[in-house]
């Protein structure tokens, strides 16, 4: 019995999704380190901050309840993104035999091309996350110093002066961070949890995390950071930020960096009658931003 084109089609595809899915594996998923990860059912999701109450007032004997409203401060919005690429075998080199070099190779490569975009794609928001012209839901860019309140005042996640990444510039920010407010002007008494860092500072975060005492000192003094567990989540490298003096702290404020997933990663084959050729694609849907700009902290260097 003569083997048709559909069966040849379903015996083939799940040798290249498995290929597929080890070498993207391969590749990390470094955007775990800074987004929460949602599931969305829309071309788009938005996501509204409210401003929450103002603190409670002491009520006197027999005086009136005091009543509060919360305000919507803003709203961000994600637009969803679709991420796809395939590639062909022809009918002459699955005739010759040449699918099990070929298919690996392709199939590889795919891989790689997909995870390459996703990671480029998160880091963007890092990465862009200085300029006005990438916009929050806010009106300001993501790291900046007038994040706007319902209360009147601002809010800022970046240093009083660009610095880079030492000693006094990682405990300033540690201590920045604990003074921010929420929408109503309410300390939210904000904690560090990560330090992101791109390859060129690898070197000065372990310095600066993991060592018992201080770094570049004659002084036998503790290193205060490692001893008080500032950053708990010690320190992540993201090899797909382009600047080398950039740093970054992801924070313990809730609803901050978002990737929604719209359409998960997802393969599929099939055959072209007229050409004889096999194709096969990778597809996926998603986006990445942030809702709350508090989620991070953000340093350009010096």
């Amino acid at each position: 019995m003569a083997i048709s084109r559909a069966q040849l089609l379903k015996e083939l595809l799940p040798g290249l999704n498995a290929l597929f899915g080890l070498e993207y594996a391969k590749y990390g998923e470094e955007h775990k380190e800074i987004y929460e990860t949602e599931t969305s059912e829309r071309s788009f999701e938005e996501e509204t901050k409210l401003s929450g109450f103002s603190a409670a007032p002491v009520k006197n004997e027999g005086s009136a309840i005091a009543y509060d409203n919360a305000q919507e401060a803003w709203t961000a919005r994600y637009n969803h993104e679709t991420i796809a690429l395939g590639f062909s075998l022809t009918e002459e080199a699955i005739e010759d035999n040449l699918y099990d070099s070929l298919s690996a190779r392709y199939t590889k490569a795919l891989a790689r091309a997909m995870a390459y975009t996703k990671q480029v794609k998160a880091a963007a928001v890092l990465n862009n996350g200085f300029s006005n012209a990438y916009a929050g839901g806010d009106g300001v860019a993501l790291f900046s110093a007038s994040h706007p309140l319902v209360s009147g005042g601002t809010n800022s996640n970046i240093p009083s002066t660009p610095a880079d990444l030492n000693e006094t510039s990682l405990e300033n920010a540690v201590i920045q961070i604990s003074l921010w407010t929420d929408e109503r002007g309410l300390l939210i008494a904000a904690k560090p949890s990560k330090l992101v860092v791109p390859p060129a500072l690898q070197f000065t975060a372990t310095r600066l995390l993991e060592t018992e005492l201080r770094v570049s000192t004659a002084d036998n003094d503790i290193n205060a950071l490692k001893n008080n567990g500032s950053i708990p989540g010690g320190y992540t490298i993201n090899h797909f930020l382009t600047d080398t003096n950039a740093w970054f702290l992801c924070t313990d404020v809730p609803n901050g960096m978002k990737h929604f997933v719209r359409s998960p990663l997802a393969q599929s084959m099939d055959g072209d009658f007229d050409t004889g050729n096999v194709r096969y694609k990778s597809r996926e849907r998603y986006s990445f931003g942030w809702s709350d700009p508090l989620g991070m902290f953000g340093s350009s260097g010096a």
